[in-house]
């Protein structure tokens, strides 16, 4: 068990501070995120459909569950749950473009679905690359 010292607590939240190579981790985690959104900008595919089924954001958000105990009561948290929560978030609105791709007059609403989400995809990946680079949390959402 490790023994967390009072150099360990950050002093401004309270929060136990991260490891040096768990910080990296994320950055990492963000950038194969952000890999995987831009391949879908460059091709012909939506941002949205390269997020959910590029391997760099599927290795991403296993890496996320993986280490998510070892990133438990620091900043760093906020931010797996927030990358977590935007990969399930866009399979889910990518899943309502589908089924509405399927009507004729469903086909221009998926496609602004599908583009929406793709671009809000790339907001949550830059706003949670920048706070993470200023070594801020992401915002919580009201639990319970």
């Amino acid at each position: 068990m490790e023994v967390t010292t009072v150099a360990d607590i950050d002093p401004r939240t309270g929060n136990a501070l991260p490891t040096g190579g768990l910080v990296t981790l994320t950055h990492i985690i963000y950038g194969l995120h952000a890999f995987s959104a831009i391949a879908g900008l460059m091709g012909t595919m939506f941002i949205v459909t390269a997020f959910l089924t590029g391997w760099p954001s599927l290795i991403a958000v296993i890496l996320n569950y993986v280490k998510r105990s070892d990133v438990r009561g620091t900043f760093l948290e906020s931010h797996f749950r927030w990358q977590i929560r935007t990969f399930w978030s866009a399979l889910l609105w990518a899943l309502v473009a589908l089924v509405l791709a399927f009507t004729v007059i469903g086909l221009p609403v998926a496609w602004v679905v599908a583009v929406g989400t793709g671009l809000w995809v790339l907001y949550r990946i830059t706003r949670g690359w920048l706070a993470l680079t200023s070594e801020r949390a992401m915002p919580m959402a009201a639990q319970g």
